[in-house]
């Protein structure tokens, strides 16, 4: 199994990290797949391609049919852009679970679909922080969570890697030497154990699925900067588009609620159960962030389905 990372020469939140890691001891050239570039160090590749990061489906398979290399998981360099402009360094899963057939993602991705959301994200987001502080990037830097949004579609472990959120900072290179340094450290490039790797003999399993709140899971990243907890996929609200019930407001049937909300929430934990098998995920809800209506037809929805609800302190046991 080999670790496939990808970097786009188009953006330079996404070129300038994977140049930075190059640098590093160990790599070599590899055969290129297609038009792309590509670089092998220990059970890693990274590939480069000249198009939007979003845009190519599917590199895994093309991986494995040319190589024969079969690919375990996916990490992508990129920007992030927000109306803050603030500078930040996020992490996330990907997908676009809430779409209808038919629409059309803005960002790549299928109508529906969600990849298993790599088990490295939470480890990762807090080793993320150890090391921007070792560079002097705290606080000027945000260091946050994203929810779960846009394409490339695969179907293995996959997460995004950021640096926000104006050219300014996508090209500053001490932001691209640190996400460089979180995969070195992260993978275990430089001989020390890999950060995140995901089994069933790990003796802390709980895994949060987290539903509600804003793009940047403020609730959410409440618990997953404690140590030891897993992160799934992040359903922020617009992710869970619910029509208003022309009955009573505090109905909690969920049969008369419309919207792909529960497409969201049942592609979501499914792909997050093959992230994590034989872990006890559990869903946890920005209270806050819905309505009585909204909030009671959720948790119906999740005890149907036998989804359990964690509160915070269930997820640091």
């Amino acid at each position: 199994m080999v670790i496939l990372l990808v970097a786009t020469t188009t953006d330079p939140a996404s070129i300038n990290p994977a140049t930075a890691l190059l640098a590093m001891p160990g790599w070599t050239p590899r055969p290129a797949l297609q038009d792309m570039k590509s670089f092998a160090n220990q059970q890693v590749r990274l590939l480069q391609h000249d198009r939007g990061i979003v845009e190519e489906d599917h590199l895994d398979v093309r991986w494995e049919e040319a190589t024969g290399e079969a690919v375990d998981e996916l990490i992508f360099f990129s920007k992030h852009t927000a109306v803050s402009n603030r500078p930040a360094l996020t992490v996330h899963p990907i997908g676009v679970p809430h779409l209808r057939e038919g629409e059309v993602p803005p960002q790549g991705g299928k109508p529906g679909w969600a990849a298993p959301p790599n088990p490295r994200i939470g480890p990762w987001l807090r080793l993320l922080k150890k090391i921007a502080q070792s560079y002097n990037m705290v606080p000027e830097f945000e260091i946050t969570l994203e929810g779960t949004h846009h394409g490339p579609e695969t179907n293995k472990l996959a997460m995004f890697v950021e640096i926000g959120s104006t050219e300014e900072y996508w090209r500053r290179l001490d932001a691209a030497k640190v996400v460089a340094q979180l995969v070195w450290e992260g993978l275990g490039l430089g001989g020390e154990p890999a950060i995140g790797n995901w089994s069933r003999d790990v003796t802390k399993k709980k895994v949060l699925l987290g539903i509600g709140g804003g793009h940047y899971a403020p609730r959410h990243m409440d618990i997953v900067q404690k140590d030891d907890v897993w992160v799934g996929h992040l359903l922020s609200g617009y992710c869970l588009p619910m029509e208003d019930p022309s009955q009573s407001k505090a109905e909690a049937n969920t049969t008369v609620i419309g919207g792909t909300w529960k497409q969201a929430i049942e592609v979501a934990f499914e792909t997050t159960k093959l992230a994590f098998p034989g872990g006890d995920i559990m869903a946890h809800l920005d209270h806050k962030s819905f309505k009585s209506w909204q909030r009671n037809a959720i948790t119906a929805f999740l005890a149907d389905q036998n989804i359990k609800i964690g509160k915070p302190n269930d997820f640091l046991i």
